[in-house]
């Protein structure tokens, strides 16, 4: 039996179902019955039918968080006091039609995946298979244990993979081995075949490309989550041998450390036991480790070195397309500029200020020499301020009597200056001013 989704299949839980499933028999009767040869005899309930089993099948896909399905399992899920529905293959026939499901055979068949080790019962159909099921189309209703694909989900998941890579340690150059990447991706995927698939699915969306290297396959993914890979080119595979070499080199120095540690605990334990000429020999091959693990890393560094060179030139080339691509907008946005034209165009700016000086002058003239009023008028208003200036003149207060004292000598002054320079003080001691603070900068006495 079929088991696509990684895990054993089984009836749907109930809280997955719809209300009716284990309360209208009559309705579920229906539902399970086959559907009738031609949609035009009830094209009503026919529509019904499908709607139903339309979405009951894309969201168990979906609370699964299988990409992988098939005929038998999907019975197998929505049983039903023991009974499966009849219709199935009609739904899922008509999900192939909509492009909700896909073959599986179909999907890998059209997408270049000759790097692909399926193991034991698994393989790779030939292009002439697919092709004439192109041609045929997805009229045929699928077999019971043929692997469907949900196509929207399987896009998804690949999604996640790729934003997966980007957020690990891995993503720091793009090329990667896969057994690596298989690692990274160990929850997302519950088995090989499916994450073999998503990698498909990428490699579809120009995304990723995998190459086989001695034996080994890694793969190569776009920089940016909307870029296309570019193929992997000898600066790639280098690349990719000196992260190796590098890895390689530091466990080996950690495994010489041990080794060197332990010599050196041998050797004193058979001190401590008498033994002086084990002892020697034990420090003797803690020497020989160590020069050991100086000569690595001095190679160590060397890789490194060259690593650190490879990722800045990386940088530089950025840096570099970065200023190009600002040059070139540069251009583009000043093309139509000119010193001519700046010129003409403050001129022109001036000439228009001018303009309206003089006109703003001109309204200020008609605005005081256009009024036409009376002059009787005038007088009228003139008599009317006059008289109401001396009504408020009459409710004026007294006009002090006090003469003005002498001006103050200069030892008045500077008593009255003493008294304020005391009162200043006083004022300062209950109340200590800002000045008196010890001036501060980003937390720093100045």
């Amino acid at each position: 039996m079929c088991s696509p989704g990684g895990g054993p299949p089984g009836p749907a839980p109930a809280g997955d179902l719809p209300p009716e499933w284990e309360t209208d028999d009559e309705r579920m009767a229906f539902l399970f019955s086959a559907f009738k040869q031609s949609r035009e005899v009830n094209s009503t309930e026919w529509d019904s039918k499908m709607a139903f089993w339309v979405g009951l099948v894309l969201a168990r896909g979906r609370r699964r968080g299988a990409v992988r399905t098939c005929l038998r399992e999907l019975q197998n899920g929505f049983e039903r006091r023991g009974s499966v529905p009849l219709g199935l293959g009609t739904v899922l026939r008509e999900l192939l039609r909509r492009g909700k499901l896909q073959r599986e055979s179909d999907f890998m068949a059209s997408v270049d995946s000759s790097w692909i080790s399926w193991g034991v019962g698994v393989f790779i159909l030939k292009p002439l298979k697919w092709t004439l099921s192109s041609v045929l189309g997805d009229s045929k209703i699928p077999e019971e244990e043929e692997v469907l694909i949900y196509v929207e989900l399987l896009q998804e998941k690949a999604e996640e993979v790729y934003r997966l890579y980007q957020n690990s340690a891995l993503s720091s150059h793009p090329v990667v081995a896969l057994s690596e990447l298989r690692s990274l991706c160990a929850g997302l995927c519950p088995d090989e075949r499916t994450f073999y698939l998503l990698l498909l699915q990428l490699q579809k969306e120009k995304r990723v490309t995998i190459l086989e290297q001695n034996g080994e396959k890694i793969v190569k993914f776009a920089r940016g989550l909307h870029a296309k890979v570019s193929p992997m080119n000898d600066v790639d595979i280098g690349v990719y041998q000196l992260m190796q070499s590098e890895q390689l080199l530091s466990q080996k120095v950690e495994s010489l450390s041990q080794e060197a540690e332990k010599c050196k605990e041998d050797a004193r334990s058979a001190c401590r036991a008498g033994k002086k000429q084990l002892a020697l020999r034990c420090l003797k091959s803690k020497r020989r480790t160590e020069r050991r693990i100086e000569e690595l890393h001095s190679k160590l560094d060397a890789v490194q070195g060259i690593l650190d060179r490879i990722y800045a030139s990386q940088t530089d080339q950025m840096v570099f397309n970065a200023y190009q691509a600002g040059v070139g907008a540069l251009k583009l946005s000043m093309k139509d500029v000119t010193v001519e034209r700046a010129e003409n165009l403050v001129d022109q700016i001036q000439e228009l200020c001018d303009t309206q000086d003089e006109v703003a002058q001109t309204l200020a003239g008609v605005g005081i020499n256009g009024l036409e009023m009376d002059s009787e008028e005038l007088e009228k208003e003139l008599d009317s301020l006059l008289q109401d200036s001396s009504k408020d003149s009459l409710d004026l207060p007294p006009v002090p009597q006090k003469i003005p004292s002498a001006p103050m000598s200069d030892a008045e002054l500077e008593a009255e200056l003493e008294q304020l320079s005391v009162s200043a003080g006083d004022l300062a001691q209950k109340t200590p001013s800002a000045s008196s603070e010890p001036k501060t900068a980003l937390g720093l006495n100045l």
